[in-house]
């Protein structure tokens, strides 16, 4: 079983983007960069995504996964990097569910 917290879970992220990318899938890595105020996961968190949407890890505890795995497959498509930012002020963050009361920056990179 994964810890929620903790180096071990931040390795057990990096290493299955590394056996991805080993088996030959393209793949987008998710990192926690900045936080304010509550926010769900701390910074340096990961989530790998490969093309077809599989994801591990946790940038968000769930709140806004599933808008960070359709730009990340979006930069396995194009290959350009972005810098995604979700606040409890922001309406995009209503829709996808981040209501904690923080806000969070999310660098999404494909891996090459």
């Amino acid at each position: 079983m994964e810890a929620e917290t903790g180096s071990e879970t931040y390795l057990d992220v990096l290493a299955t983007a590394e056996a991805w990318r080993t088996g030959g899938r393209d793949v987008a890595i998710a990192t926690v960069m900045e936080t304010w105020g509550s926010a769900p996961r701390p910074v340096g968190s990961h989530l790998v995504v490969d093309a077809d949407g599989n994801f591990e890890g946790s940038v968000s505890g769930g709140c806004v996964e599933g808008a960070v795995v359709a730009e990340a497959v979006d930069v396995i498509g194009d290959g350009k990097a972005r810098m995604l930012e979700f606040g409890v002020a922001d309406e995009t963050a209503w829709r996808v569910g981040l209501s904690c009361g923080g806000r969070i920056r999310v660098y999404v990179e494909k891996l090459d």
